[in-house]
């Protein structure tokens, strides 16, 4: 008997054989990489990363999947699996010296938003980011100022990385299917950011009470941190 999806986990397995050929196309892995799979579930891709870079390593919360990918892939010299948390897990830990990771992931929507930022604090030692989102969320990942859907998550993660959009996925290639539509996301980390930022707590501070009250000019949003005179200065 299959594994079941579970609902706390947010589990939707992929399972559409033409559309991972296209995101492994898209990711096109090589020999000397060195890739990180979150949430690899039942592995409908996992298996395809290895061979073609024989180093993976996998973050997995749910027991009973660690166990089924163990039992599948434990023998491999270039597999190591992490039974953890994604939102906990140290990622420069696996990183060699000078080395940059490849993440790959279906990340879980209840969770994806902190757990992108998360990875921003770890984006030093990360190559690129390859994702499975649900598309509302990508579209304000990627949306550009001026457009309905630029906001928090646009700013914080363009501050720091690359975001393009790639291409839709449709809620059939999953099992169970979601209710919303997906789409697959790259994020390259900027090797120097397009300005400098000093006190990246304090820049999260005012790009969060910036997009708080959209209705607010920025004067009546940001008084509580800008004084009116280095506003109109």
């Amino acid at each position: 008997m299959g594994h079941k999806a579970r609902k706390r986990f947010g589990q939707n397995f992929l399972h559409d054989p033409h559309v991972i050929d296209k995101i492994l196309r898209t990711i096109h892995p090589k020999p000397d990489d060195h890739l990180v799979e979150i949430g690899p579930g039942q592995g409908a891709i996992t298996e395809n990363l290895l061979t073609a870079a024989n180093r993976l390593d996998a973050i997995e919360l749910d027991r009973d999947l660690v166990r089924l990918l163990e039992n599948r892939y434990g023998n491999h010299p270039g597999f190591r699996l992490h039974s953890a948390d994604a939102l906990k897990f140290d990622f420069c830990q696996l990183a060699d010296a000078g080395e940059k990771l490849r993440i790959i992931g279906n990340l879980p929507y209840n969770i994806s938003t902190p757990l992108l930022f998360h990875l921003l604090e770890n984006a030093y030692c990360l190559q690129d980011m390859h994702f499975m989102l649900q598309k509302e969320v990508v579209e304000r990942m990627a949306a550009g100022p001026g457009s309905k859907t630029y906001g928090r998550l646009s700013v914080m993660l363009q501050a720091y990385c690359q975001v393009q959009m790639l291409f839709p996925i449709g809620a059939g290639a999953f099992q169970p299917a979601p209710k919303v539509e997906s789409a697959f996301v790259r994020l390259i980390p900027y090797e120097k950011p397009p300005f400098a930022i000093e006190n990246p707590a304090l820049f999260s501070k005012v790009v969060t009470q910036s997009f708080s009250q959209r209705r607010k000019t920025l004067r009546n949003t940001l008084k509580e941190l800008v004084s009116t005179e280095i506003m109109e200065n």
